[in-house]
């Protein structure tokens, strides 16, 4: 199975996921801005779209959208699903949530030299932030069991801290536990970042 990402991208989440599932994959940096892979060649060819994450199965489908990816490594790992009456559904409401009414109002704080506007769209993600961290039961959105929703929230506060946007002190226990996590230090040390949490620490660079 071949893994299109690009660091600090929202196809971060896909790669914790990957590494939380114990699936086999060979990641293949994507560079989003000339959509190209480190060999020059173009990621169209892969992905028509352009943008990432992608994955290639074995028998050569090709599945992208973050959300759809996340279902699929988590139907290959249940433990990765909420528990309890209609667990996937849950889930999936929090995923297309995170990726529609946080992710796409998100990118343009990355571009917009409009003030105004930028000022806009943070009181929006900010509120919708609020909402998401009123979810959070235990360690985690649903208790004690890390899903595919944890990684897409860990990687939009990710997101939050590179543009300043201040959050809710709920999410610095969240953010700690995420980053206890094996998978969540492997996939760090693979893109080259540093944790939020101080007292984590990444592993050594594969």
């Amino acid at each position: 199975m071949h893994f299109y990402h690009t660091p600090t991208s929202c196809s971060q989440a896909t790669h914790i996921l990957l590494r939380e599932a114990r699936l086999d994959f060979r990641p293949h940096k994507v560079d989003i801005f000339t959509r190209t892979l480190e060999d020059g060649s173009e990621y169209t060819q892969v992905n028509p779209n352009g943008y990432v994450p992608a994955l290639v199965l074995d028998d050569g489908m090709l599945l992208t959208e973050n959300v759809a990816i996340i279902d699929w490594i988590a139907s290959q790992s249940p433990v990765l699903v909420p528990e309890g009456r209609l667990g996937r559904t849950r889930h999936l409401q929090v995923l297309a949530y995170l990726s529609t009414e946080v992710h796409k109002p998100f990118i343009p704080l990355f571009f917009l030299e409009d003030e105004a506007e930028q000022a806009r769209l943070r009181e929006i993600v900010a509120q919708r932030f609020c909402w998401i961290a009123s979810k959070i039961e235990g360690d985690f959105l649903f208790g004690g069991r890390f899903t595919g929703a944890d990684a897409f929230l860990y990687v939009m506060l990710r997101w939050a801290a590179m543009v300043g946007l201040e959050t809710s002190s709920s999410f610095e226990a969240f953010v700690e536990a995420v980053e206890r996590r094996g998978s969540v230090k492997a996939v760090l040390a693979a893109e080259g970042l540093q944790p939020l949490c101080a007292d984590a620490s990444p592993l050594p660079a594969t």
